[in-house]
């Protein structure tokens, strides 16, 4: 398994790219050039009845576009989330990301690295369209001595602020994956809490996990191919994120004892090491699948661990509270479009969830 396989294991970020569409109302370089490559893939997107219109005769645009129209259908009308423009149009873009996000963290513990920019307050990652400018910042961070990790990421949600559209890779994912895809960045345009990035993404990946599972199970049932393909991948998932957060567990423990720095930093490469070299020798045992071999290969470090910590810290949380609710994914939403960023959002959750 390559890296980039690797990766996309993480959901999509949400509000990673809200910044680079408001360029024109913020000052500062990165915004401008950011909004100014944003604004390109705006131009040059097409309504989804055009690309229908372009169908070659084998019908791949048209069923394509039938089943983003039947996801986004389910998401405002049976799920409850935000109806927008987004996703009617369509872009074509050579390569298979839409962006590299950059994302640091302390060598010696958890600490995030954040960035702070106005309308979204404090996040812990910074998007950028080119490559190049990615890795550019990356050596500014290498330079404060912090762990280090760039990835792509497939989608952002520019919060209604503007008509997110669908990119030509998106094609080639399974219906579960475009169905999470798509709900989980609807959410984000539908619930976002200022400076609350943590909360903001593990609901978000909830809402979008249980929403395609729901639509699944709605349009081809239970026993369809399609169905199983979605929990086959998901007991993959939840097996690979079990072992990361193990990892971290192990390594939250020696960052919070009383070692030296350089001990510390020198126990945390055998321990990484350890995991990788376990990982591969029970391989056959945790995964039904292909897709995570080469974890060994993965230059694992801080900045990596600390994006589990940020998506999946609230999975046992949030899945409590969803059977506590009944398992009603529209009611969790509805509850969750209360939600005001002052106040603690777990707790206001709960609180709201009594009242609906």
């Amino acid at each position: 398994m390559s890296s980039m396989v690797l990766y996309t294991v993480l959901p999509v970020l949400g509000a990673a790219g809200i910044l680079l569409g408001l360029s024109a109302l913020f000052s500062g370089c990165y915004t401008l050039k950011q909004g100014i490559a944003m604004l390109g893939y705006l131009n040059r997107a097409i309504p989804l009845e055009k690309l229908e219109a372009q169908d070659g005769g084998d019908g791949e645009n048209r069923r394509f576009v039938e089943r983003i129209r039947d996801i986004r259908r389910f998401a405002q009308e049976e799920l409850g989330l935000r109806e927008t423009a987004n996703y009617t149009r369509y872009v074509a873009i050579e390569r298979d990301y839409l962006a590299a996000v950059v994302s640091a963290a302390a060598k010696d513990s958890f600490t995030r690295h954040e960035w702070w920019f106005p309308v979204v307050g404090k996040v812990p990652y910074k998007g950028f369209f080119d490559i190049e400018d990615a890795r550019r910042e990356g050596e500014k961070l290498k330079k404060k001595d912090l762990d280090l990790w760039i990835r792509p990421v497939e989608a952002f949600s520019t919060l209604g602020w503007f008509k997110d559209p669908l990119y030509s890779y998106m094609r080639r994912y399974p219906v579960h994956r475009l169905a999470d895809l798509l709900i989980h960045e609807t959410f984000h345009a539908t619930v976002y809490l200022k400076g609350r990035s943590q909360f903001n993404e593990e609901l978000a990946e909830f809402v979008g996990r249980e929403g395609s599972r729901l639509y699944l199970e709605r349009t081809f049932g239970p026993d369809s191919p399609e169905y199983r393909a979605m929990i086959d991948g998901e007991a993959d998932s939840a097996a690979f994120v079990a072992f990361i957060q193990g990892l971290i567990e192990e390594l939250d423990a020696l960052y919070r004892s009383g070692r030296g720095r350089e001990e510390k930093l020198r126990l945390k490469e055998e321990i990484i090491r350890a995991a990788q070299v376990r990982f591969e020798e029970t391989y056959e045992s945790r995964f039904r699948s292909d897709n995570y071999r080469g974890f060994s290969q993965v230059p694992v470090n801080n900045a990596y661990l600390e994006l589990y910590r940020l998506y999946y810290s609230g999975g046992d949380y949030l899945e409590d509270l969803y059977k506590r609710s009944g398992r009603d994914l529209p009611r969790l939403i509805a509850a969750a479009k209360t939600l005001k960023s002052r106040r603690d959002p777990r707790q206001a959750l709960e609180a709201a969830l009594r009242e609906k």
